[in-house]
Parts: structure tokens; C-alpha cells; sequence
């Protein structure tokens, strides 16, 4: 499994893709930053509207139900994700469409809009399945760019305030480094983000100033005064669903055409501790659909049967 930050990349056969390092041609994943503002954001795609653990010192393992596509299904902390990929049926939003299939190594993208994706290695995120279920990240329309940043504006996933998006609606949490002030920020559905809180309090909080107990609802995003600009992203992870930013910075591949330049290197000075503790946790945690199909509990003339059968394997 490769953890930006923790682990470099193992060679490969030439048959292998390569994962494109960010906006630029060569830059990897990196820290995050922000604060957060807006209004409290409830969630009515999952159940992740406050926590409910304030506990630090301890990382309960979380899970939420997340409503997609009309049917319930339950994201946990540190599974495998994977199962079977599917089409999105008639009806649905984004019937036709693939899902599912994604898993835990996959999580981690660059800083690249887009990154995140196991089949995908341009930025960008128009017309793109949904290999972890979750929809990507909507930067929206007012930040007035144009041009060669196209690729961040599509309404294709409606708004940052869309409810009905896997997990709810878009949010932000701060974590300032009690030692650099550095600020990092979390971005992802409330589920998600609510999920996440306990897992970095419990992971990370020797690195940064302190939270109230209990935690801190995760801030509505306002698309209108966001807290989070595209250029300011240090990583991105599943499918560009979840983003971690980092407050001053601002990456200038994210102007450019696609691969014509390298990721703005991050800032001296910053709190580096910080930032690994952020993404490896993140990655590890972020919250996600088990597809694995659990064994159904056999009764009757079928207990019978797996008992015969495990008694001649043992003779």
C-alpha cells in the first residue's frame, strides 16, 4: 500500500499505469490547511450529522449509513472496501454509470483535481464512476476562473449545500499546529468528516492545538465565502471525495494546462509532524463501503452439511 508521505512507491512492469503526481507533471500529494466557517451542516444523505464520540486518547472505529441511489449502505472506518462493480440502474442519478469496486490501497491521490481515482490518471472529474460511491468534490462556479481551470467548475454533482449527496453535504474542519500555526483543513461529505474527527483527535492531537470536548461539528461549506480554494489542496483521496488543504498555500499547476508544470512546492517552515499524522490517518480511516459479501448465518439441513463436511476434511 502506498502512503504518501510514509512510503515510497514500489517499481512496477512496464504494464502498469503510472498515477499522474498532482496538477503539474511531477509533484506528489501533500499537506492540507484551512479553518472553517459557514453554518453547521447537517447531512441528510448519511448519519453523520454530529458526533457522537468526544472521547480523546481513543479512535473508536465509526461507520455511518449513507444513503445512494434510494438504497441504505453502511461506510466504515479501516475496512477494505472493494467488492463488485456495478451499474447504476435506470432511475437513479447517474444511471448507467459504474460503482463500487475501489479499495483501501487506492484511496490516496495526489494533489491534483481528479487524483484518487484507481482508473483514472488525468484531472478532472466529468463523466467518471464511482469506484468508492461517494461523489468527488464540487469547487462550484464562483471563484471565477476560466480557461485551463474548466475542469474544476461542472455542475454535473450539483452544489457543495446538495443534500442528497452520499453522505451529505460538504464540509470543513481546522487543525492548527500548536507549534508552527499552521493550518490544515479537512474537506468531505459530513459523514465523512464527522467520522474522521475522532480517529485524528485520536491520532494527531499531540500536534495541534487543542479541540473541545466533545468535538466540533464539521462547518458547513459556503460555497460563497469558502474556506478552501482548489489551489490550496495538498491531497486529495478517494476519488477526490476528501481533500486536505493547507492555509497560504497556492499551488499554481492548478492554473496551468495539464501537465505542463509541476506542483508549487509547499511552504518552508511548516508543520511537516502534522501533515503526515493528517494523511496517513486520513487514508487509513476515511470511511468506506465494504463490498465484500458477508457469509450468511446457515441453519437447519445446511448447518448439517458444513459440519459433515469440515468433519471428513479433518479425517
Amino acid at each position: 500500500m502506498f502512503v504518501p508521505f510514509l512510503s515510497s512507491r514500489a517499481s512496477s512492469g512496464s504494464s502498469a499505469l503510472t498515477r499522474r503526481r498532482g496538477g503539474g507533471k511531477s509533484s506528489g500529494g501533500g499537506k492540507s490547511g484551512g479553518s472553517s466557517g459557514g453554518k453547521t451542516g447537517g447531512s441528510s444523505g448519511g448519519s453523520g450529522g454530529k458526533v457522537t464520540s468526544g472521547a480523546l486518547g481513543s479512535s473508536p472505529v465509526k461507520s455511518s449509513s449513507i444513503t445512494i441511489g434510494g438504497s441504505s449502505r453502511t461506510a466504515s472506518q479501516y475496512n477494505g472496501g472493494g467488492g463488485r462493480i456495478s451499474v447504476i440502474p435506470t432511475g437513479q442519478p447517474f444511471s448507467g454509470r459504474s460503482e463500487g469496486g475501489a479499495t483501501r490501497s487506492q484511496v490516496w491521490g495526489t494533489r491534483a483535481y481528479g487524483s484518487g481515482y484507481p482508473t483514472y490518471y488525468s484531472r478532472g472529474v466529468a463523466g467518471r464512476g464511482f469506484p468508492f460511491y461517494f461523489w468527488p468534490l464540487v469547487w462550484g462556479s464562483g471563484y471565477g476562473y476560466g480557461g485551463n481551470t474548466a475542469y474544476l467548475h461542472s455542475d454535473e454533482y450539483g452544489r457543495a449545500d446538495n443534500g442528497s449527496r452520499p453522505g451529505g453535504v460538504m464540509t470543513s474542519v481546522a487543525f492548527q499546529s500548536n507549534s508552527t500555526g499552521t493550518t490544515f483543513r479537512l474537506v468531505a461529505d459530513n459523514a465523512t468528516a464527522t467520522d474522521l474527527l475522532g480517529s485524528v483527535a485520536a491520532n494527531c492531537s499531540s500536534h495541534f492545538a487543542p479541540l473541545p470536548t466533545p468535538l466540533p461539528v464539521p462547518t458547513a461549506f459556503n460555497a460563497r465565502a469558502p474556506p478552501v480554494a482548489p489551489e490550496q489542496v495538498v491531497q486529495y483521496f478517494r476519488a477526490s471525495s476528501v481533500a486536505l488543504s493547507l492555509d497560504g498555500y497556492n499551488n499554481s499547476a492548478v492554473f496551468a494546462p495539464e501537465n505542463s508544470t509541476t506542483d508549487t512546492p509547499l511552504p518552508a517552515g511548516i508543520d511537516t509532524a502534522l501533515l503526515e499524522c493528517l494523511n496517513s490517518t486520513i487514508g487509513l480511516a476515511v470511511p468506506l463501503i465494504d463490498g465484500t459479501p458477508r457469509m450468511a448465518v446457515p441453519s437447519g439441513a445446511a448447518t448439517a452439511t458444513l459440519v459433515l463436511l469440515l468433519l471428513r476434511a479433518l479425517l
